[in-house]
């Protein structure tokens, strides 16, 4: 199925029309493929109005469990097991915010919050990580970033290709990637939820409420 500019809300077409062709192609090389999030789900996190986001999560990639992506990157839907990066990201949430550990394994509030969850590339192949990093999603994820940049929005960079973007950010908070592989290396106790809000509130702008069920 071929993107279409109408999957997302108008307020991004500043950004995407330019990719179009590009974002296509991918499509393309991977028509045969099983991939991760489903086709329908790609464009999720860009579903919400642009002038609505305060806060972006950069991560790496998809999950690349069959139905276990969503769209929103680090959220999975309901019923599945909380992945490994989410668990560390809720005991860094419940160290950080002092709240109990979420029962939700989906991120959907933090969306409606203002909270845009963004992977470097946006799809992968089931079973593989990492299996579209050289596609092309980067070079659309990059000007996705620099438009974030423009406007204010705080950055929330988990990993290295995250870390990639922090010039583009006025205010980055940076830290290793949740996963189990990195989490001990400095993601665990990075305070990312406060720290954003701190900036939010110096910077005169609403905090996020980062509360899940």
């Amino acid at each position: 199925m071929n993107f279409s500019l109408s999957e997302i809300d108008s307020s991004w077409l500043e950004v995407f029309v330019e990719y179009e062709t590009l974002i296509n192609t991918i499509l393309d090389a991977v028509k045969d493929e099983a991939i991760a999030p489903n086709r329908l789900e790609i464009f999720r996190a860009f579903q919400r109005p642009l002038n609505e986001i305060r806060v972006v999560i950069i991560g790496q990639d998809p999950y690349p469990g069959e139905g276990v992506a969503d769209g929103l990157a680090f959220s999975t839907p309901p019923g599945n097991p909380v992945p490994a990066s989410l668990r560390n990201i809720y005991i860094e949430y419940q160290d950080d915010l002092k709240l109990p550990l979420p029962t939700t394994t989906e991120l959907s509030n933090w969306a409606e919050e203002g909270v845009l969850l963004l992977n470097r590339t946006l799809t992968t192949t089931i079973g593989e990580r990492n299996a579209h990093l050289d596609h092309g999603w980067m070079e659309l994820t990059y000007s996705i970033a620099k438009r974030l940049g423009e406007l204010d929005v705080i950055a929330i960079l988990w990993g290295k290709q995250a870390q990639q973007l922090a010039p583009l950010f006025h205010d980055a908070i940076i830290s290793p990637h949740p996963s189990p592989l990195s989490a001990y290396r400095g993601f665990f106790g990075s305070k990312p939820f406060s720290k954003a809000n701190a900036i939010l509130l110096k910077n005169g702008k609403q905090p996020i409420n980062w509360k899940l069920p």
